[in-house]
């Protein structure tokens, strides 16, 4: 019987707030900013995204190769660190035929001069990159942290190009 009074009386305390709200306090449809959505992107540009797509995909392997070579410097084993700066260099090669099959789908001009500017960055950090992954796939076995550091100077302005380029279309930047 107890129970059933708690209950009540617990009940009673929840719908209290529910039934003191005013339909006024729900902002109407004109007050909510809508942002358009970008438009959707000619053929043109649909390719230039496909492009890339397929180059993140070698990016991702680079930065993969790179993780490999940090983690396991820290670990003082010499054979460790020297095979996973042979992995370095194999996703390095792995990678420049990600990056340049896509870097040939990935044209500027296929947008307007406003975004042609960001969009000709990216290109010009994904060629970057493409010359040094096949600089690391030469050397990555033999100097791996100096591969290793070349590496990351250019995957932040790759990064920070990318970040600029999203802008500019109206897409999200992902943390």
């Amino acid at each position: 019987m107890c129970s059933l009074a708690v209950l009540g009386l617990v009940s009673s305390v929840l719908t209290v707030p529910v039934l003191a709200q005013h339909p006024d306090s729900v902002p109407s449809e004109s007050a909510i900013a809508t942002a358009s959505p970008p438009p959707p992107p000619n053929p043109l540009q649909d390719k230039y995204l496909k492009g890339f797509r397929t180059a993140a995909r070698g990016v991702a392997q680079i930065k993969d190769g790179i993780n490999r070579v940090v983690r396991t410097r820290s670990s003082h084993d010499t054979l460790r660190v020297h095979l996973a700066a042979k992995r370095l260099g194999g996703l390095c090669g792995a990678a420049h035929g990600f990056i340049t099959s896509g870097r040939g789908q990935m044209e500027p001009n296929a947008y307007e001069p406003p975004t042609r500017r960001p969009a000709q960055d990216l290109v010009s950090q994904i060629d970057s990159l493409a010359t040094a992954a096949m600089t690391c796939q030469a050397s990555a076995g033999k100097s791996p942290t100096a591969v290793t550091t070349e590496l990351l100077d250019r995957l932040r302005n790759y990064e920070a190009a990318v970040v600029a380029f999203r802008t500019a279309i109206g897409m999200l930047n992902r943390p």
